[in-house]
């Protein structure tokens, strides 16, 4: 698997283990994933399944106990924090449920946020951060703040934040939870025009209907993940 040299993502025989009070939870369990660079994948599973820990280990907001991740081909596992936090900068872009916008700031200074700590100037910040919400087609909504859009529109945004520093990676957690079914089609439309034009995405979701749109579905059970649902495996 090392030797993929298409591998976005390349997890190898990866753990991660939790304390719960006394109990120890096994949240991923010598898993095995390969994504290849502009793939669109969905990772489904229930809520308890292990996804927030995957999505955590992709995202390098979190390390693994065991095995070796390697993104883009740099071994994640041998990183310090500093040195995540400038792999995560550069090559992540994230989009949560909640929309995660600071409701003081306009939808642009909202966007440039993620630039400012990858030490741009403020014009080159502003031009990444206009062309962003130019992709989302919120231009002409860059001045407004959070309150004053609608929940697809705050979602647009933090898409725009996400595409601002130009990632290879798009990590979406659940990114149509909190909108209506309208809004939410927007969205995963967005999603697939941005795979189109070159992003590899991974899908974090629960709901099988969203994760069906994906060229690929993992499912994610125990810790464990496959290429078919738990229950099917042992049809």
């Amino acid at each position: 698997m090392q030797g993929d040299t298409h591998g976005m993502i390349d997890m190898i025989d990866i753990c991660k283990t939790y304390m719960m009070g006394e109990t120890e939870v096994r949240a991923l369990d010598h898993i095995h994933v390969s994504i290849r660079e502009h793939e669109f994948v969905a990772v489904l599973g229930p809520s308890g399944s292990g996804k927030s820990t995957f999505m955590n280990i992709v995202g390098c907001l979190d390390i693994a106990d065991e095995g070796q991740y390697f993104l883009d081909g740099e071994d994640v596992s041998r990183l310090n924090q500093r040195k995540l936090a400038t792999l995560r900068n550069q090559k992540i872009g994230f989009v949560f449920q909640q929309f995660n916008l600071l409701q003081k700031l306009s939808a642009l200074e909202n966007v440039e946020l993620p630039l400012i700590y990858q030490g741009l100037s403020q014009s080159k910040r502003r031009e990444q951060a206009e062309e962003a919400l130019e992709r989302v087609g919120l231009h002409d909504r860059m001045k407004h703040r959070p309150t004053e859009l609608s929940g697809g529109q705050q979602q647009r945004v933090a898409i725009a934040r996400a595409l601002a520093s130009r990632p290879s990676l798009i990590l979406a957690d659940e990114p149509t939870g909190n909108l209506d079914s309208k809004s939410g089609r927007d969205i995963m439309a967005m999603l697939h025009e941005l795979n189109e034009m070159g992003n590899t995405i991974v899908l974090i979701t629960h709901d099988s209907k969203i994760a069906d749109e994906a060229q690929r579905k993992l499912h994610i059970y125990d810790g464990r993940v496959t290429d078919t649902p738990p229950g099917e495996a042992l049809a």
